[in-house]
């Protein structure tokens, strides 16, 4: 038998989440696993590196809490606030006082967010239609759940590898 841990979605069902809504669920917890285990030992003073004029891990770190913030608030029929706005609009900015332990925990807190909201998720709604953005591009429910869940794996991937790139520079 392997050491190896199973991927989230290889564990079994978790009962706490609609049958439908698992892939989500799995997904975001997988991604808060493959976070924490990326970003133990990564130098702090390599947080707002770009490379090649790609995105620094600062800012997919976050962008994944951003994100999941405002996607999961259309998913309430909410527009965001002036504060997740703001947020967005300074996910790119460098900011002396932010350190991985500070981004971990903050995306660690939005993935409990997100994941109690879709426990209270009521099944019978996942096809109605959502809107997204200020644009009001018509969704439904279960399409933001799933846009969530592979945007936040997608920029798992690219932090991943820009981390590693990072490292192997040193």
């Amino acid at each position: 038998m392997s050491n190896i841990k199973a991927e989230v979605w290889l564990r079994g069902p978790l009962p706490q989440y609609p049958a439908l809504l698992q892939p989500v669920a799995h997904a975001l917890l997988q991604a808060r696993e493959e976070l924490a285990e990326l970003m133990i030992g990564f130098p702090e003073d390599l947080l707002f590196e770009r490379l090649s004029g790609l995105a620094s891990p600062a800012f997919h770190l976050q962008h994944l809490t951003g994100v999941l913030d405002r996607l999961f608030t259309y998913a309430r029929q909410e527009t965001l606030t002036d504060v997740q706005l703001l947020y967005l609009k300074k996910e790119k900015d460098w900011d002396k006082d932010l350190s991985i332990e500070k981004l971990v925990a903050q995306f660690d807190l939005q993935v409990d967010t997100a994941l109690l909201q879709l426990a209270k998720t009521a099944i019978n709604e996942l096809t109605e239609i959502r809107w997204v953005g200020r644009d009001k591009i018509p969704s439904t429910l279960i399409g933001i759940y799933t846009h969530a869940a592979e945007h936040t794996m997608r920029h798992i991937g690219q932090l991943l590898v820009t981390v590693k790139v990072l490292k192997g520079k040193r």
